[in-house]
């Protein structure tokens, strides 16, 4: 290993190269999302490809390994931890949501950022977590030994979950942690995992949307990108250094593994690994629910969420108010509407659904020719037969999931669902109070809700579901809507005379409600209509699909099983499924419509170009524009500018988000963000020439902390290294 020496100011220059497509890099680009203690059997690889250090850094089993210095963050992204005083580094998007309960008109966050100056500005934030792993263990044996594979599925699985309940308590018992077992391969493998929860986690720094969210939707799963992704927050624990609720004197947390910072770049061909918590990967399904995806469900997603979204920016344009009640919300809709269209382009353009039939006819013969597992033959029959067969209530849930619960009120409903219950049940003696909490339990929903806007939102997904599912339809919505003379915004405000659309007029319902009062609900426009979607789907809907899945659960099961017996010629890894992964590739630019040289880097230069105040996605904070224009850029300075992104053919995904990049020797050169457009479909199948991960360069980071945040004091207790010369 090199020497480290204290990080000093960059002085040297680094060419931005264009890069070609695919041509020298991406020979090296490894599809696989690896258990961390499974390295082991991928050392020799990752050693050729440039890995520097031993495997056992990464993940080991006595607590020094950098698992331990990797979170998740939330219930769906990750962060690493990078000082000794708990100081974690996630995604901008990643902190969205904690920070608008954070904000308001007095505190408007992302108009004008967040610098915690010292420790006690340090904003606590109600519900956040951070969870590390301590250990994994496979505990396949001890789960689905005795149990034959074509057993009783339901039988096998009441047995399964028996075991899996034992031994999490147990380990608990053991271990003093929290241990959950979680399934892999289709349930052919389990492991338990030995997590860390801390409850008092506290907002440090947070950039404004101009530099966070800098791009918007426009630059959204694209490539170049010039968004400065990141935000910070910090652990604080109780006493013994242990997890704790909030309390005023607890203290920062104090540990050891935290990761080292690499401030002085990177070059184009450079090993890197990505450390995280992916979220959904469906790798190995059958051709036949590809083509769900690619022909069904993505195309009602985006479909559905380009009306909702359209109403959304109208309104949230004409009004801060709206715009602070929406833009968390619209940047999770808009998230998955964007990937979805990349998704089905990339799906197209690679013919997956054909690759796909390809590889099961090749597996077909394998199966054929090994007599121990010829029952599987029959797997990809039965797959075909009953995916057709459930086609229509797929479209039509996805409908009903999309377009009519696409309307916020008709989700709020399902209080009102709730109400009626308690005013029909003569054994609640108290019912004002239990009208009272339930009304109460709306209030976050309130606090960013606005009825004209989900108005709007209504008259434009109607008619989407209306005309699009027949059979589906409730004799609830065909009949208010003639009653409205087949006029869809004259329905939305027929509809929107609901009690649930304002809260004022909910909480006195629900203070005054007599039994009596159940006749003013089942009336409601809102609940008549929630009321019937609710039993198209509980008898036409949910138990064909239910039933679908199952069936499909077990199948799935042995396709996995025999693959993994039969084809020797591939390297299996488990789809994603929110647990701790390794993946690993190198950093590579990329041109996925010709050699028109995109670069493999991007930097502050070219942002400032994109500034643009009249367009909000665009409007960059005019301190970071004078800090470009006076050069002002202290030691980030990096060729007259500073880097801000890079791209790498690291295999990644969902809950990715604010996962350490890591060079060859496990420090820390940048965050991972996002993918690129053209290879989102890398959640279905995985390609080398189309698939990069986007990162946000460290030092961009460190340059908007200290230069535009003001926050240096964070640096300090950092450990910021650079190889010596």
């Amino acid at each position: 290993m090199l020497k480290q020496c204290l990080f000093s100011p960059i002085s040297i220059k680094t060419a931005f190269t264009a890069a070609l497509v695919g041509l020298l890099f991406t020979a090296n680009a490894k599809e696989g999302m690896w258990l961390p203690p499974t390295l082991k059997n991928r050392e020799n690889d990752m050693k050729k490809m440039g890995l520097q250090i031993p495997v056992s850094q990464l993940y080991n089993e006595d607590g020094t390994g950098l698992n331990n210095a990797v979170v998740l963050f939330g219930k769906g992204c990750t962060g690493e931890v990078i000082s000794s005083r708990g100081l974690v580094l996630t995604n901008h998007h990643c902190g969205y949501g904690t920070v608008q309960g954070l904000s308001s008109k007095q505190n408007d966050y992302f108009a004008d950022g967040f610098w915690a100056k010292k420790d006690e500005e340090e904003i606590p934030c109600p519900g956040l977590t951070v969870t590390f792993v301590r250990k994994m263990e496979n505990v396949t044996d001890k789960i689905i030994t005795g149990l034959a594979d074509t057993m009783n599925e339901a039988a096998r699985q009441q047995i399964v979950d028996v075991r899996i309940k034992n031994l999490e308590k147990g380990f608990k018992t053991a271990t003093g942690m929290d241990a959950m077992i979680k399934p892999y391969f289709n349930g052919n493998q389990y492991w338990v995992i030995l997590t860390e929860t801390f409850n008092d986690i506290r907002l440090v720094g947070f950039p404004p949307n101009g530099i966070g969210s800098f791009g918007g939707d426009t630059d959204n799963w694209m490539w170049p990108r010039h968004t400065g992704d990141f935000s910070m927050f910090r652990i604080y624990a109780g006493k013994g250094n242990k997890p704790a609720a909030y309390a005023k004197d607890n203290k920062p947390y104090q540990t050891k593994q935290f990761l080292t910072i690499n401030a002085s770049g990177y070059k184009e061909g450079d090993f890197t690994m990505v450390y995280g918590f992916p979220g959904t990967t469906m790798e190995y399904i059958s051709s036949y629910q590809l083509s769900q995806v690619y022909s069904i469900l993505d195309p009602i997603r985006i479909e559905a969420r380009t009306l909702r979204l359209n109403a959304w920016t109208k309104n949230m344009q004409a009004s801060r108010d709206v715009f602070l009640k929406y833009t968390s919300k619209r940047a999770g809709i808009a998230n998955g509407w964007k990937k979805w269209q990349g998704e089905v382009r990339g799906l197209r353009i690679n013919n997956v659904v054909g690759k796909k039939q390809d590889y099961e006819n090749y597996y077909q013969g394998l199966a054929v020719q090994d007599q121990r597992l010829l029952f599987a033959d029959d797997v990809l029959a039965n797959m075909a037969a009953k995916a057709t067969a459930v086609n229509d209530a797929l479209k039509a849930e996805e409908y009903i999931k999309e377009a009519v619960f696409g309307v916020e009120l008709l989700q709020n409903a399902a209080a009102l669902d709730k109400m009626l219950q308690v005013l029909r049940n003569h054994n609640i003696a108290n019912k004002n109070d239990s009208l009272v909490k339930l009304a109460k339990s709306l209030d976050g929903v309130y606090k960013n809700y606005d009825a004209a806007t989900d108005k709007e939102v209504f008259a434009a997904l109607m008619p989407l579901f209306v005309q699009k599912n027949a059979g589906y339809v409730p004799a609830a919505f065909t009949n208010q809507l003639k009653g409205q003379g087949n006029d869809y915004n004259a329905w939305a405000n027929y509809v929107f005379s609901s009690v649930v659309a304002d809260q004022n007029a909910l909480k006195k319902f629900a203070e005054t409600a007599t039994a009596a009062d159940s006749n003013r609900i089942i009336g409601d426009p809102a609940w008549l209509l929630y009321n019937g979607i609710t039993k198209v789907r509980q008898q036409q809907i949910s138990p064909f699909i239910s039933r679908y899945y199952n069936d499909m659960a077990y199948l799935n099961r042995l396709y996995m099983n025999a693959q993994m017996n039969l084809d020797k010629q591939k390297s299996f890894y488990p789809d994603a499924n929110l647990t701790l992964r390794l993946t690993y590739g190198k950093v590579a630019g990329i041109d996925p419509d010709g050699a028109a040289g995109y670069s493999f880097q991007t930097n502050l230069a070219e942002a400032v170009k994109k500034h643009n105040p009249d367009v909000e996605e665009f409007n960059m904070p005019a301190k970071l524009k004078a800090l470009h224009q006076e050069r002002d850029l202290g030691r980030w300075s990096v060729g007259g500018s500073v880097p801000i992104a890079f791209i790498a053919n690291n295999h990644t995904s969902g809950g990715n988000s604010g996962s350490p990049v890591l060079n060859a020797k496990g420090e820390l050169i940048g965050t991972n963000f996002d993918r690129i457009w053209e290879g989102t479909m890398s959640d279905l199948y995985f390609d080398e020439k189309l698939c990069r991960n986007i990162s946000l360069d460290i030092r961009y980071t460190l340059f908007i902390v200290e230069k535009f945040g003001g926050a240096g004091r964070l640096l300090k207790e950092m450990n910021i290294v650079k190889p010596c010369d």
